[in-house]
């Protein structure tokens, strides 16, 4: 249901059209070959609207993707400025002008906030590299 109300949202221009060319041919047109317009027409309509949640769900991957690799890039380029906290309940925060990692000691899970988004990753070998670059930046090796 999410998926017809955004392609309603997003795509009611063309829903409007359609109607319109609707209305021109029931009025036009009167004969079976009517009925048959506004069947092809009706049926296209339904298709294309059933396959946009394909295409949302591909955008929203692709932007996810994109921000994922612009994120580790300014992890490795910020490396040398980032500051390692220790909080008293056993998590940790690492931050720069513009990326804040948080995670819990012993765990593979963190949570990147770049961009005012914040997504839940596997500390993979890149990151792991950025938070110990950190601890060296304040000391805490």
């Amino acid at each position: 249901m999410e998926a017809w109300i955004a392609f309603i949202q997003e795509r009611w221009l063309l829903i409007a059209a359609a109607i319109i060319v609707l209305l021109v041919v029931i009025s036009l047109v009167k004969t079976i070959i009517k009925w048959v317009l506004v069947i092809v027409i009706v049926g296209a309509l339904l298709v294309y609207g059933a396959n946009y949640k394909d295409t949302l769900q591909s955008v929203s991957g692709a932007a996810l993707t994109e921000i994922s690799s612009q994120a580790i890039k300014t992890i490795q380029d910020e490396a040398k400025d980032a500051k390692y906290t220790k909080n008293p309940d056993g998590t940790y925060t690492v931050g720069t002008k513009s990326v804040k990692i948080e995670g819990k000691d012993g765990s593979a899970d963190v949570a990147i906030t770049f961009m005012n988004r914040t997504f839940n990753v596997k500390a993979d070998s890149a990151i792991q590299a950025f938070i110990d670059q950190a601890k060296k930046n304040t000391g805490q090796q």
